[in-house]
């Protein structure tokens, strides 16, 4: 992850120091993340607190001034969040060439920012009018900071989402950024998810990143990276270096 500082329009923007300051604080990790080895780098507005289910038009814009800065130096595979946002989401990605979004894009929730509802079917559909039929969408079906309206088990709303809403991939969380994510909530939606892969998607660490990947297909890692493992923390390389080089051993002795 690289997580953007506050936006224009966010409550905690810093105003003196501008969208000057934002990018370079976002040069400095995207340094730290590919100088570490990381496989690919989602970038998201991750101090947009507290989050917005549908944003204002300023974030993906001024996300989108941003990575257009960033891109010549992005040498890894890339895609965005904007978050909670859906088709903000998508849209930003077909602006700036990404590869994936990851969004809650099923599902009625109870949650910290309000009654949470999405509409797949529409956002699916954006997706195809605006050219963005190549864009990978992870769907996190264990929201942060929120739970699902019904009571519902976890591997029937695994198995009809693979059936009925087509994700390319399924992300798993904890309660918050950085909380680990149940393992037994992991092996329920991995062994229901069939062929879809599955991201644990909070809370993996360098010295859990192999217990956690000998379930899950990949890991979204945000929290680890910073320094001393502080969510507002700037990403410090020696970190990534740290859990990329357990995530590897543990790759080498799957071969």
């Amino acid at each position: 992850m690289l997580h953007l500082s506050a936006l224009p329009g966010d409550p905690g923007y810093d105003s003196a120091g501008g969208i000057a300051a934002v990018l370079e604080r976002a040069r400095t990790e995207l340094a730290a993340l590919q100088g570490g080895g990381v496989d690919g780098i989602m970038i998201s507005n991750e101090f947009s607190l507290p989050y917005l289910t549908k944003t204002e038009p300023i974030t993906a814009i001024t996300m989108a001034r941003i990575i257009g800065e960033l891109l010549p130096d992005i040498s890894v595979p890339y895609g965005v969040n904007v978050l909670w946002d859906g088709r903000a989401s998508i849209d930003l990605a077909v602006a700036t060439g990404a590869s994936f979004v990851r969004e809650i894009f099923t599902g009625v929730y109870a949650s910290d920012f309000g009654l949470w509802d999405t509409n797949v079917g529409e956002v699916a559909r954006h997706r195809a009018r605006v050219g963005g039929a190549g864009v990978k969408l992870l769907f996190n079906i264990v929201p942060e900071s929120a739970q699902y309206l019904t009571d519902r088990d976890l591997a029937a709303i695994t198995r009809t989402t693979v059936f009925a809403t087509l994700p390319d991939a399924i992300c798993v969380s904890g309660a918050t950024a950085g909380s680990p994510t149940d393992t037994e909530a992991l092996k329920v939606v991995k062994d229901a998810a069939g062929a879809v892969p599955v991201f644990v998607n909070t809370g993996v660490r360098a010295n859990n990143v192999a217990s956690q990947l000998a379930i899950a297909d990949g890991a979204v890692v945000g929290t680890y990276f910073k320094k001393d493992g502080v969510f507002e923390n700037p990403a410090e390389k020696s970190r990534v270096e740290e859990l990329m080089a357990a995530a590897k051993e543990f790759r080498q002795g799957m071969q």
